[in-house]
């Protein structure tokens, strides 16, 4: 940054401490909501969700051949696997907007092509088996299977098109990592086997450690046995992981995986810290309010129309919506006379895209690929709404 732009950011900094209306009871309150929405997340999100993924996405940096990456998703690699297998592995993560990001990273730092890579930033949020089903259960069976089917399609799609719009980057990018990794790898140190077990272990602590509170009235379902027994779950795959690293890693391994989790870390949450503050500042926890009034919002996505739409897409992406109470929130938003295409964009958009990880998805990919990706994101969602009002509004 030039010491023009420093200076600039200094007096705009100043400016704003100056004129900033303290005294209004709304400010004070959207103040305190930002710090609110910071201590939720640390006790909710850091330890159970971000650890793990940092730990995840360290693995996958260190322990993970870039050549199998690029074999399986790399820009070069069969459109019929990669995108796939980008959805699929996703999927079976179930994590947020923001717990994804690491993995986002570890993989595409290892050679995976953007098409691939965005298809997977896409679908481990939005394509929430538990979310989907939940959405069903609450919000009705259509609006939980459009919800299903239009994430499916999206992260296809999303992955698709941003292989297209940066194809020429893309296969620049290719060819410089096909010669990087010309010279022959070492042999691994384990069996295949053994790294599955590793990573399959580390996916078991982040799925079952923050495995939800079942809704009421399903206390007898699965779904409520495994939350019961989630902490006994969580501690087998613990004591398993803590048993692989002392039998099948050496100490030089160990110090590179942890070196390169820190890395994770210490790119990562200064800018979801930072996101985080900014998203409670404007609109706040669910059911307290920001900057911008909660009832503007609810008049504003009120019927099909095309504006409702696009304001509840664009609204989706910016704010931040943890893993499963975009479900709560949109029953709240329908109950005030929000439409049922609105209803749908959101949950495209919300799960998905936050302003933090847009921080941080633009500290990866730069700023013109991020904002090729949000606006993927919104345009879609924008346009299933569309189509959903008109035939179910």
């Amino acid at each position: 940054m030039s010491e023009k732009r420093k200076l600039g950011l200094i007096a705009a900094v100043f400016a704003a401490a100056w004129w900033l209306p303290i005294d209004s009871p709304r400010v004070q309150g959207a103040l305190l909501e930002a710090f609110a929405m910071l201590h939720d997340y640390a006790r909710e999100h850091v330890l159970l969700c971000l650890v793990p993924a940092f730990f995840i996405a360290g693995g996958i940096s260190v322990f993970v051949s870039q050549a199998s990456v690029m074999k399986y998703l790399g820009a070069q690699a069969s459109k019929l696997v990669a995108y796939p297998v980008a959805a699929v592995s996703g999927t079976v993560l179930a994590v947020c907007s923001c717990t994804v990001l690491p993995l986002f990273s570890g993989i595409h730092r290892r050679g995976a092509g953007l098409g691939p890579a965005s298809a997977f930033l896409y679908s481990g949020p939005a394509i929430n088996v538990l979310a989907i089903i939940l959405t069903a259960r609450v919000l009705g069976f259509e609006l939980g299977v459009a919800r299903a089917v239009a994430a499916i399609v999206f992260s296809i799609v999303i992955g698709l098109a941003m292989h297209l719009i940066f194809r020429k980057e893309e296969a620049a990018r290719a060819s410089a990592a096909a010669a990087a990794v010309m010279p022959e790898e070492s042999a691994p140190s384990r069996a295949l086997w053994q790294d599955g077990l590793y990573f399959a272990s580390m996916v078991g602590v982040l799925v079952f450690a923050n495995w939800g509170r079942p809704a009421a009235g399903d206390e007898q379902s699965l779904w409520a046995l495994i939350h019961a027994a989630k902490w006994p779950v969580t501690a087998v795959f613990g004591i398993g992981l803590a048993g692989m690293l002392a039998g099948w890693f050496k100490r030089d391994e160990l110090s590179e995986w942890t070196s390169s989790t820190w890395t994770f870390a210490k790119q990562i949450l200064p800018l979801l810290f930072a996101g985080v503050l900014v998203a409670g500042l404007l609109l706040g926890r669910p059911g307290h309010e920001g900057l911008i009034p909660s009832d503007w919002v609810a008049r504003l996505v009120g019927g099909n129309s095309l504006r409702a739409n696009l304001f509840a897409g664009v609204v989706g992406a910016f704010m931040y919506v943890a893993t499963l109470t975009e479900v709560p929130i949109l029953q709240g938003l329908i109950g005030a006379g929000m439409g049922k295409g609105p209803a749908l964009a959101l949950l495209l958009s919300g799960p998905a895209l936050s302003l933090p990880s847009m921080l941080v998805i633009r500290s990866v990919l730069g700023t013109k690929k991020t904002v090729t990706y949000v606006a993927l994101v919104i345009a879609l969602s924008t346009a299933a709404g569309m189509a959903y009002g008109a035939l179910f509004g």
